[in-house]
């Protein structure tokens, strides 16, 4: 049976005081108003000045960009309303970790027994996408050959350049500080979901996890959903880059569908190589190579991304989503966040100024009360 590719995303934001461009603290009767509002749409975080928002399960992208502008339309006139505002980046460009307090809950207390200073310091704002695919054998084998194009779409989400008042050199800090968690990263092959039951369950088994929600991979088979959740990206700053990513993600699931359905594989990779490819994007974003790995040859990431539009074009007609993945377009124009947030710093040497600059694309095709 033909899966439904519907599509839901989860947007991580940073809550900010306009006074003096932090993370704010001590939200919890704005986020009340927000539980009153959005019930299940709106979600708490370990850190308490985050917000994560999640569409209900979409049909197309077209519903999807409806979804996702009404969420962010309620949250950010939540936060005006409380004197506050809303930012979407990957990493806060100065707070520190440390003076942030963490949301009162036996889940994150566990977790901070568990890891730490790691989860302490994973400050850090990411985008969610979940792609329906309903048969659990085809939905573990579309995770292992998807890999492959994950580090492609990621460079094109790269928005978090600072970490703790300082330019890291790199476009996507969130993905370096999140891989010190344990079972995070580029998943391992899987010969079958006989195979990948057998591995939860040893986790489960030997104590190293509760359930399946503690795998953090960069693309998982969700623990509870019929969905493939894709998780390597950082949160975009504008509406149209969210909705352009998660019309990538569903429209290559559904090609490698497509190919699995007629029998025809595509070709995996090891993990080690794809993770090469992975850093790449998170050093350089649009302006390094990635490894052409067919070929064993470097092409500039750009390029690939060419590839991929073309790759997909036929599904994205079928899908109705070539005008959102056109996108693809802008972003290369404009540059990435992370290229942006750190135009903005050469302009104005102000972290400041890059914050105010997040809120501004945040907001941007937003009716802010």
């Amino acid at each position: 049976m033909k899966p439904s590719f519907s599509i839901g995303i989860e947007e991580e934001f940073q809550v900010i005081d306009p006074g003096t461009y932090e993370l704010k603290s001590h939200i919890q009767a704005m986020f009340a108003q927000g539980e009153s509002l959005l019930k299940s749409e709106i979600k708490r975080e370990m850190h308490d000045p985050v917000i994560e928002v999640g569409t209900p399960v979409c049909s197309d992208v077209k519903e999807a960009r409806k979804e996702v502008t009404r969420l962010r339309t309620e949250i950010i006139q939540l936060a005006y309303r409380n004197g506050l505002r809303i930012a979407a980046a990957g990493t806060h460009p100065f707070t520190h970790w440390s003076s942030v307090p963490i949301t009162p809950g036996a889940h994150y207390s566990q977790l901070i027994e568990d890891l730490q200073m790691v989860a302490r310091a994973n400050l850090i704002f990411g985008l969610h996408v979940h792609v329906g695919i309903e048969d659990d054998e085809a939905r573990i084998q579309i995770m292992n050959a998807v890999r492959y194009f994950l580090p492609h779409i990621f460079s094109m989400s790269v928005n978090s350049p600072f970490w703790l008042g300082v330019n890291t050199g790199w476009k996507s800090y969130r993905a370096k500080v999140f891989e010190r968690f344990p079972r995070t990263g580029i998943p391992d092959y899987f010969g079958s979901w006989g195979a990948f039951q057998e591995f939860l369950q040893t986790l489960i088994a030997t104590g190293c996890i509760t359930d399946g929600k503690k795998i953090w991979w960069d693309v998982r088979a969700h623990p509870h959903f019929p969905t493939l959740e894709y998780r390597i990206c950082d949160i975009p700053m504008r509406v149209d880059e969210t909705i352009c990513l998660a019309a990538l993600f569903q429209a290559v699931t559904y090609k490698l569908w497509k190919l699995y359905d007629r029998n025809l594989g595509w070709r995996l990779y090891r993990r080690s190589l794809i993770n090469e490819n992975k850093w790449r994007a998170a050093r350089f974003g649009l302006d390094g190579k990635l490894i052409d790995l067919g070929k064993r040859i470097e092409v500039p990431t750009e390029a690939l991304l060419v590839e991929l539009l073309e790759f997909v074009d036929d599904v994205a007609a079928e899908l109705g989503s070539r005008e959102e993945i056109s996108y693809v377009h802008e972003i290369l124009r404009r540059r990435t966040g992370a290229d942006r947030q750190l135009r903005v710093f050469a302009e104005t040497n102000s972290l400041e100024a890059v914050v105010a600059y997040i809120i501004e694309e945040t907001e941007t095709g937003i009716a802010v009360a």
